[in-house]
């Protein structure tokens, strides 16, 4: 095995119940069983909502006990035996690492033709069906400090894009860029973000600004709103609270499409007023318990109603590609790794933007 020196044991955050709080423990480094794997030090994870979901119980209830996150950052420390690089990837690279898509099969239909159609060739399908939720999610994931990790889902991070930076990106980042993607809108086209302070909801309004789009973004949080104002995108905020969607747009001039980033009617229905006629209305969120949908406004308005996940390697790498050229940067909370459940309560407090567990911050 080509490697650098690191440690036999690591520290891990454990879910050790559903609804209870993460548990530091003491665990054995992950070994490389899959000739397409590396190992990587942790540097920076980030705290997502699907974490939150899987912490719940909710969605999905991985075996116990789990280590969550999805979305995170590392060094290369180790490659499969014998092999000098994995898949162009060396010992020492810095790599983001995006949880969905872990051993994807390479040979169902889903890999060779990806369904919904992306704007990217066909290849190892995120939607793998072999390849289950994904790390953190129905398996292992990366609240520790040593991982294993597909080298087919790593992503060489650009100079000047730091661990910190990158880490909200492989989820958060790519989950917005790829549904912006699929919504084809083009420079001067209008689009609103429902949720517009939130993770996704501040990078959704710098990639949309930044591609062009005449964007819209709409919260009820004043701490979001607040947060959306600062970035000083030249997007007009909306405070749903106080303005009503048919006040702030009327549908004959309506949005080409609408980002649906909260979990509740409300905002689904806000932002439906919002959309044209026959305009697109992405869903980015999954409650429980679904959301009504008006057939009026499928039948009768033609509204287009999709839904979008997570991207491809083309569009992970295109993303970072696309910060690095436009300066798109997550809003960052930074926590040692010792503070996750620190992290956990600010993120149930709504704290805007995205809380990150960074590995070299100390007091």
């Amino acid at each position: 095995m080509v490697t650098t020196k690191f440690p036999n044991q690591m520290k891990a955050w454990l879910l050790e119940d559903f609804n209870a709080p993460y548990v530091l423990r003491e665990q054995p480094l992950p070994s490389i069983d899959n000739p397409n794997d590396v190992h990587i030090r942790v540097d920076a994870c980030s705290y997502c909502h699907t974490d939150a979901v899987v912490a719940a119980g909710t969605v999905v209830r991985p075996s116990l006990p789990h280590v969550g996150c999805h979305e995170y950052a590392g060094t290369i420390v180790a490659l499969p035996s014998g092999q000098a690089e994995c898949h162009g990837f060396r010992v020492s690279d810095i790599v983001g690492v995006r949880g969905c898509g872990n051993h994807m099969c390479g040979q169902c239909r889903e890999c060779k033709d990806p369904s919904p159609p992306l704007p990217y060739p066909p290849g190892l399908s995120v939607y793998c069906p072999h390849a289950g939720a994904g790390l953190g999610i129905d398996r292992s994931g990366k609240f520790r400090e040593y991982a294993a990790v597909d080298g087919r889902q790593i992503a060489k991070l650009p100079e000047g894009l730091s661990a910190v930076d990158a880490a909200p990106l492989m989820c958060a980042g790519l989950t917005v860029y790829s549904a912006l993607a699929k919504c084809s809108l083009k420079p001067g086209d209008r689009l609103g973000v429902m949720g517009c302070g939130g993770g996704l909801g501040h990078l959704a309004l710098q990639f949309a600004t930044k591609m062009g789009l005449k964007t819209t973004g709409i919260d009820v949080n004043p701490r979001a709103l607040q947060l959306a104002r600062e970035l000083g995108t030249g997007a007009t905020i909306i405070d749903a609270s106080k303005e009503a969607a048919k006040e702030t747009l009327p549908q004959q001039i309506g949005l080409d499409a609408v980002l649906i980033l909260p979990e509740t009617q409300q905002p689904f229905d806000y932002g439906m007023e919002l959309v044209r006629d026959g305009g697109l209305v992405m869903l980015l969120s999954f409650p429980t318990e679904g959301f009504h949908v008006s057939a009026i406004d499928i039948v009768l308005r033609r509204v287009r109603l999709e839904g979008s996940l997570i991207g491809s390697n083309r569009a992970m790498n295109d993303r970072l590609d696309f910060c690095v050229r436009h300066g798109v940067r997550a809003k960052t909370t930074t926590y040692e790794f010792g503070q996750l459940n620190n992290l956990v309560d600010d993120f149930h407090k709504r704290t805007p933007g995205k809380l990150v567990l960074d590995m070299a911050k100390t007091d």
